[in-house]
């Protein structure tokens, strides 16, 4: 080889690689671009994905603050409905038949039954206990009293009325429960 070949060699070799160098760029900022997109797709999906949960969230929470705002006041309203029951329950037999007292006894009983007609209007309900099972979701045990007629563990005396709002414990009845005689 005499010396002008060697030196064209390396030229021809730069020519190629200057030639292919525009393409292998061009390969390069477009897989990069792509790997760009596909990470903006995947970042715009996360956002859209959380958006949707947090408006899902949001109306939970309001749906919610509309069915429970009561409930503060319903507990605090549950000791008068208890007290207008206790007071009729009082009330004797004797002073029912009398015409003396029978509008205020009649008055009474349809107080009462205007207090569980709200009740029921805003979701709230009394809860069954008495011949029931004991259910600590719903129910409070105060005591066990031997009983041969019930079985273990049934509701068989009610101290204090229990009350839902809608699906959630308002207040939990508070009940004797059976046990078996010694």
């Amino acid at each position: 080889m005499t010396e002008e070949s060697k030196t064209e060699a390396p030229d021809d070799l730069r020519q190629e690689t200057a030639e292919a160098a525009p393409e292998v760029a061009e390969q390069d900022r477009v897989a990069a671009l792509e790997a760009e997109l596909a990470e903006a797709k995947s970042a715009t999906l996360y956002a859209r994905a959380e958006a949707q949960n947090l408006l899902r969230r949001a109306q939970k929470e309001a749906e919610d603050a509309r069915n429970y705002a009561a409930t503060g006041f319903a507990r605090d309203i549950l000791s008068v409905a208890d007290n207008l029951g206790r007071a009729l329950a009082a009330i004797p037999e004797e002073l029912r038949e009398d015409d003396k007292m029978k509008g205020l006894i009649i008055g009474l009983e349809a107080t009462g039954r205007e207090l569980d007609s709200v009740f029921a209007r805003h979701g709230i309900s009394k809860i069954s206990a008495l011949g029931e099972a004991l259910d600590p979701n719903r129910h409070q045990a105060m005591m066990e009293m031997p009983s041969a007629d019930a079985e273990p563990g049934t509701i068989v005396q009610e101290i204090q009325s229990g009350y839902m709002i809608r699906d959630r414990l308002l207040r939990p009845a508070l009940v004797g429960v059976a046990k078996k005689p010694d």
